[in-house]
């Protein structure tokens, strides 16, 4: 049986088309979701992919975050269901909550597309078991409201506990505290992270690496082993 990804797509949504594609290189079946459904369609998993979801006003992430898709998925979430949030996902995912801290716009104010290198700090989680720990990697970075920020008491718990995924390497690119570029809650099962790996799982096109194909083979093999 094939798994079932799916993909959420937002008004302002940009990368959902480039996550499925992602997610069918690694062999799983994307299923579409559209942001005004609450039905999820029997998926095993879901992103919540990058772009400007209701044009990031207020906040990024923050109307999207009241999506009716977003009641079910922040209900499922709780009870194990693996989710992703890319770029916009991620600030999606700090404003329901589902992952603490909140995004800010970037310290030099201004929008930032380059390879990023990471170092994957968390290989333990639904959607990093590819990699090993220490790894690094090159994931494609574009972002305007990309600096996670939150306390100093919030910090140190993500920190204790090895809930920071992926720290940036070599540059920090917008600002993040203690160079964070993805984090983890605490059972594992929901990711955020700034970075774009669906955009780097071919080596023909993006940066000419598939450092970013391991988000989706490593999802596949646990919902199929589950």
């Amino acid at each position: 049986m094939t798994a079932r990804i799916g993909v959420v797509t937002f008004p302002g949504s940009l990368d959902d088309r480039d996550t499925q594609r992602a997610i069918r290189v690694a062999g799983a079946e994307p299923v579409a979701l559209w942001h005004k459904d609450k039905d999820l369609k029997q998926v095993d998993a879901v992103v919540l992919c990058g772009g400007f979801s209701y044009g990031d006003y207020l906040r990024a992430g923050a109307i999207a975050r009241f999506s009716p898709v977003m009641d079910t998925v922040i209900d499922q979430a709780k009870a194990g269901l693996p989710v992703l949030g890319i770029c916009n996902g991620f600030q999606i995912l700090t404003e329901a909550h589902l992952l603490p801290g909140g995004m800010l716009g970037n310290d030099h104010l201004h929008f930032i597309c380059r390879d990023q290198k990471l170092r994957v700090e968390n290989a333990d989680t639904a959607w990093t078991a590819d990699y090993e720990s220490g790894q690094e990697i090159h994931i494609p970075l574009k972002n305007m409201d990309g600096r996670y920020v939150a306390d100093r008491y919030t910090l140190d718990k993500l920190e204790a506990e090895g809930r920071v995924a992926f720290r940036y390497l070599d540059v920090n690119p917008n600002g993040s505290l203690n160079d964070i570029a993805g984090i983890t809650n605490e059972a594992g099962n929901v990711v955020g992270l700034m970075p774009h790996p669906e955009h780097a799982v071919e080596s023909l096109i993006g940066t000419g690496r598939t450092d970013g194909l391991p988000f989706f083979t490593s999802i596949l093999k646990k919902l199929v082993t589950a």
